[in-house]
């Protein structure tokens, strides 16, 4: 808990706390002095590695969920952190795109929940993709188009669907969980020591190139002992992970596309936010790797699924 007491001096300045005084620092477009963030693919200073239950998840079943064998992860944590644990990107090449796929195409259809069924007709957000793709494929040429249905999304709710107005699950809203995620996060879970998970819910969120995710701490589910899952997938992003009340300065680490999170024990709870979504440096649309296209030869009993290149030059767009 040295991490605790050290910041426990970085309190309130001019009424702000310390994780807003950051969480604003890194907001701000301009600000190109990012020396201050954690990169994992560097590791050194306060990451340590963390060490992965490798034989709680088989080959099979990680090559089913389009994932390398968990012996080869990376996996890390931060001194002073306990229950913090960072996987840099072990999908299969190409097997990201599926999730994307799965993101922007499935999981918005009904019975899902998101956003725009809080100001919309249920007829009019039956099929997101549906609605959007012609608008998506004529953003590709030079004329200009209005934002589609897809480009207004901004969270979708999966399984228990969260209540934005309570902060709180219901046992009465509830639609089934996508079976091919509740599979992966199965098999990180398990990885990360924690056999027999089941993801009963779950909340896509949406980012733009101005879009931030605001400080807040996971508090509303049930049962605190389970982990909390994080996968990201298309632009990099900086996030912050803070302490138990917002006066601890937070601790900011790059995310990029395919790195997983999760967070349980001392870690479940504390606050964290996404202030600042990053351009690719190298000046193209979509990070490396996701421009690989995904092997024809998938296993038996793979919840991977191919997508059209057609498909997919809409959704990089």
């Amino acid at each position: 808990m040295a991490k605790m007491a050290a910041a426990a001096a970085l309190t309130r300045e001019g009424g702000e706390d310390a994780f807003r005084r950051l969480f604003r620092f890194y907001r701000q477009r301009d600000v190109s002095d990012l020396r201050g963030v954690v990169d994992f693919s560097v590791p050194g200073g306060q990451v340590v590695r963390s060490q992965l239950s490798i034989s709680s998840v088989s080959d099979q079943d990680a090559y089913r969920a389009g994932l390398q064998p968990v012996s080869q992860w990376k996996a890390y944590g931060l001194k002073g952190y306990p229950g913090f644990i960072f996987i840099l990107n072990p999908f299969l090449p190409g097997c990201q795109r599926h999730w994307v796929k799965q993101c922007l195409k499935l999981y918005p259809q009904k019975p899902n929940v998101c956003n725009l069924d809080l100001h919309m007709a249920p007829e009019k957000t039956i099929d997101l993709w549906g609605q959007s793709k012609e608008q998506l494929r004529k953003k590709g040429s030079s004329k200009w188009e209005p934002r589609s249905l897809l480009e207004k999304l901004r969270w979708v709710t999966l399984g228990y669907h969260y209540n934005w107005d309570t902060k709180k699950y219901s046992a009465n809203h509830h639609t089934p969980f996508p079976s091919d995620l509740a599979f992966l996060s199965e098999q990180v879970a398990a990885a990360c020591g924690f056999r027999g998970f089941q993801a009963q819910a779950g909340i896509l969120n949406y980012y733009h190139f101005d879009s931030s995710l605001g400080i807040h701490v996971d508090e509303s589910e049930l049962d605190h002992s389970r982990p909390l899952l994080s996968f990201s997938f298309g632009q990099s992003s900086i996030f912050l992970l803070g302490g138990l009340k917002r006066e601890e300065a937070p601790t900011a680490m790059f995310m990029h596309s395919g790195d997983i999170m999760v967070m349980s024990g001392f870690s479940r709870l504390l606050y964290h936010a996404v202030p600042r979504v990053l351009p690719n440096p190298d000046g193209t649309a979509l990070p490396s790797c996701l421009d690989q296209g995904l092997s024809s030869d998938l296993p038996v009993g793979s919840v991977i699924e191919h997508s059209s290149d057609e498909d997919w030059q809409a959704w990089c767009i």
